[in-house]
């Protein structure tokens, strides 16, 4: 009967233990944006090493922001959820009665996403357990965690469920672009001679914008090859200002090219140059534009995600445009009609010319920053400086826009008109994500 006893006692005790680590009060402290900022960048260059194209990798920064910014708006009257805003979203399920931190859940949210749209899922997981030792020496209780965690599990499921709605998965089976015998349509260039990129991107399902079609640019130049034409002298503009580049120009165009796949030949042997995509330049700028704001963690979260919303749609709206004009890119021509040996400052991306894709989403993007941050906002940005590029400054989200679309002229591989009613396409996509998308409550 003793030896019961003894043995109850113990196990009242040991139960006692546990409840009362269980019931360690949690003082929530400021939660530093550099977790945030950290966890984004981690994403970019696992984007960075898998070769995402452009246009995909805008899908890979979107989901896990909205995902994010919908565990922290859960918690923050002031900021509304994107439920019945964004096609097809639906509200998050509410946290359970437990305890959680709800920026440890965001970014767990973030961070499941994410893992499932890469594919270098290694590379995720080892970056979660050094957040894992990160919180344990800010002393955040093992329940904390958990709970969060379980609660960023649920919301990361939740998204996932409607991102695999949005015909993406569909399109991976779609026919592959069909090269035409017509000399102005889009022929693939060298030195790879890369098939066509997404040709049926139109068909994702779009955020904000009604439809890919929706702001539809002005038709691009008629094609003309007869030496007064117009077209041609847009043509011959390409050649004589890559032939023509001053030292700035080159610089520039270098600065904004957000190539992810640059092929190097030398004689028989080939290697590649990774890099950011154009998105992530933009995420890049965000991350530059949150810091030297001071923003909060759920204005930092949401400028992040109304920054990749308006490259979402933008990417969307452009191609539409890219596969149904199918115009050709001006190294194709100029080597065929002007000198066989030219080459562009950049090399050509394998898709068609019109609109500029550049030109497109830095408008929309930098309207997004604008419209958060102010339009005389000037900053230092150094996105590119891991690739051995300098940083630049500006003094407007607008002013670096207009620099990276006409950095397409500067590298080559786009005409004026691309260049140009890309950039109005761009502000159309992104004034209508502005007056469209609420996310702060103003009141």
């Amino acid at each position: 009967m003793r030896i019961v006893l003894v043995i109850l006692a113990i196990s009242i005790s040991l139960l006692s233990c546990t409840s009362s680590k269980k019931e360690i009060p949690y003082t929530k402290k400021p939660f530093s944006t550099d977790f945030y900022h950290h966890t984004v960048k981690k994403l970019t260059d696992v984007i960075v090493y898998d070769i995402f194209s452009p246009p995909v990798a805008s899908r890979i920064y979107v989901y896990p922001n909205i995902a994010a910014y919908e565990v922290l708006a859960k918690n923050d009257e002031n900021y509304k959820s994107l439920a019945g805003q964004l096609q097809g979203l639906k509200p998050i399920p509410s946290p359970s009665s437990k305890k959680i931190d709800y920026e440890i859940a965001a970014i767990r949210a973030f961070m499941v996403v994410g893992k499932q749209l890469i594919f270098s899922e290694n590379k995720v997981d080892e970056y979660e357990e050094e957040l894992k030792l990160k919180y344990n020496e800010l002393d955040i209780p093992d329940y904390i965690i958990t709970n969060s965690f379980e609660y960023g599990d649920q919301v990361a499921a939740h998204t996932l469920a409607w991102a695999d709605l949005d015909n993406y998965k569909q399109t991976r089976t779609f026919p592959k672009y069909t090269i035409q015998e017509e000399e102005e349509t889009w022929q693939p260039t060298p030195p790879d001679y890369m098939e066509g990129i997404e040709p049926s991107w139109n068909k994702i399902r779009p955020l904000i914008i009604d439809s890919a079609a929706q702001f539809p640019p002005e038709l691009p130049t008629e094609f003309d090859m007869s030496k007064n034409s117009i077209f041609y002298k847009e043509l011959l503009e390409v050649y004589t200002t890559v032939n023509d580049l001053t030292k700035e120009q080159e610089e520039i165009a270098q600065f904004w090219d957000c190539n992810p796949f640059v092929s190097h030949h030398k004689g028989h042997a080939m290697f590649a140059t990774k890099k950011i995509t154009p998105g992530g330049h933009w995420i890049g700028i965000t991350n530059i534009a949150t810091r030297k704001a001071n923003s909060s963690f759920i204005e930092t979260v949401n400028a992040y995600t109304r920054v990749s919303v308006s490259l979402f749609d933008a990417f969307i709206s452009c191609w539409d445009e890219k596969w149904r004009s199918v115009l050709v890119r001006p190294e194709t021509l100029i080597n065929k009609h002007i000198d066989e040996d030219w080459e562009p400052l950049l090399q050509t991306p394998p898709f068609p010319e019109y609109t500029s894709g550049h030109s497109v989403i830095s408008a929309a993007a930098s309207l997004a920053l604008t419209d958060l941050y102010g339009k005389e906002f000037n900053y230092m940005d150094s996105t590119e400086l891991e690739y051995g590029l300098k940083p630049r400054a500006f003094k407007s989200f607008i002013e670096a826009s207009e620099e990276a679309a006409i950095s397409r002229l500067y590298g080559g591989i786009h005409y004026m008109p691309a260049i140009n009613n890309g950039v109005k396409q761009g502000r159309k996509v992104g004034n209508y994500i502005i007056n469209n998308l609420e996310t702060k409550i103003e009141k």
